[in-house]
């Protein structure tokens, strides 16, 4: 069992950091039609790892490298295809830094997470590629991602079960650590269903979470709707349990930050997820590091 695995047995839960991609937008830097956040590794790097430095300082433990949308089709789409390997190297690079920057003298380890996500943000149909070639470029992700010495790999928003199988099976060749984590929605019944559709959240879970993951989360969801997600969640998965969800929306390539939760809000929210047994919370899209420092200060206060 690797020390990630048994921090997340201990009573107080692991701090997660908030929404990478974001943040970097908050902060000025444009953000890419086609890769979204990924082309600010090629073109603010400083702000990427700046991002990440705040997110430790405010005391997360888990930070996620900006690798979201790095895979090999969406890149090229973006008109960096050859750039793909550096690019994800980068990414996981200047979250190692930040952690040597930010974190010297903490009192508790700082884990590096390389992000893989089957989300094309607008993928044209030129680029969008076959099962196979697909399978190919996460594999090569994953592996890339690990190479750069990441320390676990969140594959992230899970939307669709054909799609993230290949992925996950993928991530899970590397021997690392693996989070899954689920974005559900509403349909027009009421029922949480993956972002894709035809599937309830309860059914993915139930196809997905033998496959091998560390850990099952809730992410990428509405703050209000993850306590039901936890509980579906935990329906069809025994083991550890994770939380970070949204605020906000998004509308191609830009989140509108309109109506973000507030931060005593969230951690109040938060303190649901963790009595419903979440043992690693933090926030996705629209959570930023002034949310991570009070649900620190809540979820581990003196430490």
């Amino acid at each position: 069992m690797s020390d990630l695995d048994h921090r997340l047995r201990e009573s107080s839960p692991l701090i997660i950091d908030g929404g990478t991609g974001t943040e970097i937008e908050k902060r000025g830097v444009p953000m890419d039609d086609a890769s979204w956040c990924a082309a600010a590794l090629d073109s603010h790097p400083e702000v990427v790892r700046e991002v990440h430095e705040s997110y430790i300082r405010a005391g997360a433990e888990v930070i996620i490298a900006n690798t979201f949308t790095t895979s090999r089709h969406i890149l090229e789409e973006a008109g960096l295809g050859d750039r793909f390997e550096e690019l994800n190297a980068r990414g996981v690079g200047l979250a190692r830094e930040a952690r040597e920057r930010a974190a010297g003298n903490s009192e508790y380890p700082v884990y590096v997470a390389g992000s893989i996500s089957t989300f094309p943000p607008r993928l044209d149909p030129a680029y969008n590629p076959s099962p196979e070639r697909a399978l190919e470029n996460y594999r090569d992700q994953a592996r890339i991602l690990a190479g750069a010495g990441a320390d676990l790999i969140a594959f992230e928003m899970v939307r669709d079960v054909e799609k993230t199988r290949l992925a996950l099976s993928a991530a899970l060749e590397t021997g690392l650590p693996v989070w899954l984590g689920f974005s559900a929605t509403r349909d027009e019944n009421g029922w949480l269903v993956l972002w894709e559709g035809g599937q309830t959240l309860a059914e993915g879970v139930a196809e997905l979470a033998p496959l091998g993951p560390s850990l099952v989360s809730v992410m990428h969801t509405l703050t209000e709707d993850a306590p039901e997600a936890l509980e579906e969640i935990g329906t069809h998965w025994h083991g550890p349990l994770g939380a970070y969800p949204h605020s906000g929306r998004f509308i191609m390539p830009h989140w509108q930050f309109e109506g973000v939760i507030s931060p005593e809000d969230f951690v109040a929210e938060a303190c649901r997820w963790r009595d419903l047994g979440a043992t690693a919370i933090g926030g996705c899209c629209g959570i930023g590091p002034e949310h991570i420092k009070l649900l620190r200060e809540e979820l581990r206060p003196g430490s």
